[in-house]
């Protein structure tokens, strides 16, 4: 598979259900840091503050995946714990509706510690 170059291609490559959960969460990250780099990186979406990664996502068959690095999930040990988690990411379930405020929530989080350190 050809690698994408941009995140607007990326999202293009699901099926319209993803694309619209895609969507959701990069206008969720667009709006609650707008000065973030957007970028494809590690093959999906990824955002960037000052030169330092601050979240990251992906469409799966069955879920979205999300990471804000360990440091960001732990941080939401409790909001997370409904979800299927990794060291720094979690999987957002298509069967469920997305969890927009925890994202937003989240993001934030990653502002204040990518930009204090």
């Amino acid at each position: 598979m050809e690698a994408v170059k941009n995140v607007d291609a990326y999202i293009k490559k699901f099926p319209a259900d993803i694309q619209e959960r895609l969507r959701a969460i990069r206008t969720i990250i667009k709006n609650t840091a707008p000065d973030a780099k957007e970028m494809i990186s590690y093959g999906m979406p990824a955002y960037k503050l000052n030169g330092k990664p601050l979240v990251y996502f992906a469409g799966y068959k069955n879920h979205i995946g999300f990471y804000a690095t360990p440091n960001g999930h732990a941080a939401f040990q409790k909001e997370l714990s409904a979800y299927k988690q990794g060291k720094g990411s979690v999987q957002f379930p298509l069967t469920e509706p997305l969890p927009s405020d925890l994202i937003k929530k989240i993001v934030v989080f990653r502002i204040n510690d990518v930009t204090n350190k």
